[in-house]
């Protein structure tokens, strides 16, 4: 049984970072090989919920077996190539959160290939996705702070004057 740990801050708050994290129809765009997520049962993010996770023709039934929104979540995935759990805590730090990340792979096949993935922070990689899931969640968290900002300044600039008539 191989375990490894990953810690990244990402500048956006933990609701927001949980929730992106828990969108099984944005997964695709950090996780490298991911083509879709089907056979949904639950509500992602939710203790007891269930899908399969496809790579290409691989496919990777996966449980949620613990989940606390916006605090934790860990799920057991897994096919014959890679298996095992994973999970991730999402703590309250400075300007945003704090991802605490632990991949535990049961078996010599999925010990070796988590090996691989484990290895660096390339493109596909486990720190590299997390990486790229860090910049979207800030890209967001930035965009939403810009909308928000804008909104005020509109309902400042729409508000009628003060000045009494004379």
């Amino acid at each position: 049984m191989g375990e490894y740990r990953f810690s990244l801050h990402v500048a956006a708050p933990p609701e927001q970072v949980f929730d992106l994290w828990v969108d099984l129809d944005r997964a695709p765009e950090w996780i490298g090989g991911l083509t879709a997520i089907t056979d949904r049962v639950g509500t992602p993010g939710s203790t007891g919920a269930r899908y399969v996770s496809r790579f290409g023709p691989m496919r990777s039934p996966t449980e949620v077996l613990a989940a606390e929104r916006p605090r934790h979540i860990r799920t057991k995935f897994g096919n014959w190539v890679l298996r095992g759990e994973n999970e991730a805590t999402f703590t309250p730090e400075g300007d945003g959160t704090r991802i605490e990340l632990t991949f535990r792979t049961t078996g010599i096949i999925s010990a070796i290939t988590a090996r691989m993935f484990a290895t660096g922070s390339y493109d596909g990689s486990f720190r590299g996705e997390l990486e790229h899931f860090a910049r979207i969640a800030e890209a967001e968290a930035t965009s939403a702070v810009v909308k928000a900002s804008d909104a005020k300044r509109a309902e400042a600039n729409a508000a009628p004057s003060q000045t009494p008539p004379a």
